[in-house]
């Protein structure tokens, strides 16, 4: 006779991953709408600067002038569109007063300079910081870490002494050469080497690769999705340098568009947005090229 007991089976209770996993699964359609209405109400400015850009003189001057005489209690007129299509502010800036353009021509050279030394800089240093040891090799990482703290502000007098004592101030070397060395994007990138596994570089100096091979055929193309989101932001920083042009330069025919940007905004109406428009674009393409490194460098960093 089996006198064994039957065996119940309890149902185990779902753990509190599962749970964890259940709620953002439902959560994920409220964020997906949270996401749309940010990334909607961030957009409204730049496509209004692109349609502004096309109204004709007379009908942006006039809405301009009315903007300070509407009733708090009514909403605001919004112009959606010209009564006629003008280029009329685009052919001003780029064939009519081609000081704008020069400017627009020193801000592309200022970028494509200082993108060029952070390439060549910034990649070796960043790779001799995580991969070599050496005395003295953390006080110079910390120091690092103090200048990327640092504001500008901090760095502004002892910057203009120095480059004072170079004999390149008021020069577009006193705004590309100290850009060259940016702590924050050799900070970026050094933590990122230090998170490639050794075996890929033993594997490299097995098939004979020195350091500097080792470095341009092997780590490079592994850290391309950060060096790709670091351009992408190190452009957007020199495209949009303000204080360091005013202080070290000048000459107003070497300053780049952005810090003559507001003189163009309040003396000249008729291009405000013309002019605006242009401004956005390179910086609107270059995040388009590398955006897909920007996302996978962010996803890459949250890992580690």
């Amino acid at each position: 006779m089996n006198t064994t007991a039957p065996v119940t089976h309890r149902k185990k209770k779902p753990s509190r991953l599962r749970y964890m996993r259940r709620a953002l699964k439902r959560a994920r359609p409220f964020a997906f709408v949270l996401l749309c209405l940010i990334a909607i109400v961030m957009l409204i400015p730049i496509v209004f600067t692109f349609l502004y850009s096309f109204f004709p003189m007379s009908e942006i001057s006039a809405y301009l002038k009315g903007r300070n005489n509407y009733d708090a209690t009514k909403w605001m007129d919004v112009l959606f569109s010209p009564a006629q299509v003008s280029l009329r502010q685009y052919y001003k800036i780029l064939i009519e007063e081609p000081q704008y353009l020069k400017l627009f021509v020193n801000s592309a050279m200022y970028g494509g300079a200082i993108l060029l030394g952070q390439m060549v800089i910034i990649p070796m240093t960043a790779y001799g910081l995580s991969r070599f040891r050496f005395k003295g090799r953390d006080a110079l990482f910390f120091l690092v870490l103090v200048l990327m703290l640092l504001p500008f502000q901090v760095t502004m007098a002892p910057s203009v002494m120095t480059l004072r004592a170079l004999g390149i101030l008021n020069t577009p070397w006193a705004v590309i050469l100290p850009m060259f060395f940016s702590p924050f994007y050799l900070f970026l990138i050094r933590q990122f080497m230090l998170g490639l596994p050794n075996e890929l570089l033993e594997a490299g100096q097995m098939d004979g690769a020195g350091t500097f091979r080792c470095l341009v055929q092997v780590v490079l193309p592994v850290c391309r999705p950060i060096i790709g989101a670091s351009v992408a932001l190190s452009f957007a920083d020199s495209w949009n340098m303000v204080e360091q042009p005013l202080i070290y330069i000048t000459d107003q025919s070497l300053q780049p568009l952005s810090v003559m940007f507001n003189q163009i905004s309040t003396e000249s109406s008729d291009i405000a947005f013309a002019g605006a428009a242009l401004y956005l674009l390179p910086m609107l393409l270059v995040y388009l090229y590398f955006q897909d490194d920007i996302l996978l460098g962010v996803q890459l960093s949250e890992l580690k």
